[in-house]
């Protein structure tokens, strides 16, 4: 059986009726990678507009009656569809598809029919296997490797059948028909049932097979994403085409000599900060310094210029209303006591050792109570003495 979608691969919307509808599970991967199974319905339709995944393609996405259709795949003569909602066996419904991927499909699908025909043509070079992808396509040949005037002259040969504006037609053949034998193809799956598909691009190529096409080769857009991206990428760097590489390498380059200024500036500035804490009228007890600007770098440059374990060093650097990180220096056993505290005030994690802990705060907010935690804490050891 040819479903809808066979017949008309332009067809976005069809009417049907449900013929059954079943409990099923579906096996997906999860969004952090992981295997997942979710409980829906295998749903069978008397004919359906979404592709079955087969021949290479992955099968459409649409929806029925507005439910989403998460899978398809073809069990015989009939498509099973997955949702997560019943259907009832008997009532009409309105199946549509996700355009945008089905003729992307078929775009890709048509395209690799050229490339393998051309291929095979001009070189001898037989598919051996294709992948359809979400972003690009990838075909395999019969070959370990081939040569820069092979790849442009198959280019060049694809090109001009696109300009040209060659139809792709489909026929059905019954299976006993002569004309089988002489279709080329990779055999037919042992559940096949139903006419046997011919793609044919005139003059070009007739194989069997059981996806969608497009109906003319000008449907086929190879260049459209790539000259998007080159357009906007002129309008960024403000030069044509041919000086993009030279002007990107430009940009890396002067972004390096700017990062290598700012770390230089960054390190004086530390070593500055130091200097004045230490000679400040406030020195002693607890020191605290806070800057939005910075990374552990900058905090240890600090730490090391003052150098003193005498003393309670308390240093933040980020977002008041955010994250950042966080180094507290000083005697070691204070140091160690109070770290793990401070980063637990702070909803963070750290490390130290050897009078110093630093790491990461989740709520650079709590500041003020680490703050208020590390001076309590020096009070307690004055009083003490």
């Amino acid at each position: 059986m040819a479903f809808w979608c066979q017949r008309d691969s332009y067809a976005r919307e069809f009417t049907t009726t449900v013929v059954s509808c079943c409990p099923a599970e579906l096996q997906t991967e999860g969004s952090n990678g992981k295997k997942e199974v979710l409980s829906g319905f295998q749903v069978v339709l008397e004919d359906t507009v979404l592709f079955p995944e087969g021949g290479g393609q992955p099968d459409d996405r649409g929806t029925i009656n507005d439910i989403s259709v998460l899978r398809v795949t073809r069990r015989g003569e009939q498509a099973d569809h997955f949702t997560q909602t019943p259907l009832d066996p008997g009532s009409q419904v309105l199946v549509r598809v996700d355009w945008e991927r089905r003729f992307d499909h078929m775009q890709q699908h048509s395209g690799q029919h050229l490339i393998t025909a051309v291929a095979d043509h001009l070189f001898k070079l037989k598919t051996t296997s294709w992948e359809l992808g979400r972003f690009r396509s990838a075909i395999e040949l019969d070959t370990p490797s081939m040569t820069a005037e092979q790849v442009a002259a198959i280019e060049q040969s694809v090109n001009e059948k696109i300009r040209d504006r060659l139809p792709v037609n489909v026929r059905e053949l019954s299976l006993d028909d002569p004309e089988v034998e002489q279709v080329s193809g990779r055999g037919l799956p042992d559940d096949h049932a139903g006419p046997i598909r011919v793609v044919n691009i005139e003059g070009v190529d007739s194989n069997m097979c059981c996806g969608t096409h497009v109906s003319n080769l000008s449907d086929l857009q190879w260049m459209e994403r790539s000259h998007g991206t080159e357009k906007a990428l002129t309008a960024l760097l403000k030069c044509g085409a041919e000086d993009h590489v030279e002007a990107v390498k430009k940009l890396q380059n002067s972004t390096k000599i700017l990062q290598k200024n700012n770390l230089n500036l960054l390190r004086d500035l530390a070593v500055h900060i130091a200097h004045s804490l230490r000679n400040s009228p406030d020195w002693g007890g607890v020191v605290i310094l806070h800057r939005k600007e910075g990374d552990s770098e900058f905090m240890n440059i600090i730490a090391n210029e003052i150098g003193s374990e005498e003393t309670l060093l308390f240093l933040t650097v980020g977002d008041e209303k955010g994250g950042g990180l966080f180094l507290l220096a000083g005697p070691p056993a204070s140091v160690e006591t109070l770290g793990p505290r401070v980063a637990e005030v702070l909803e963070g994690k750290g490390a130290g050792k050897k009078g110093r802990f630093q790491g990461k705060a989740t709520k650079m907010s709590r500041r003020m109570e680490a703050q208020a935690l590390l001076q309590d804490y020096i009070s307690t050891q004055s009083a003490k003495e």
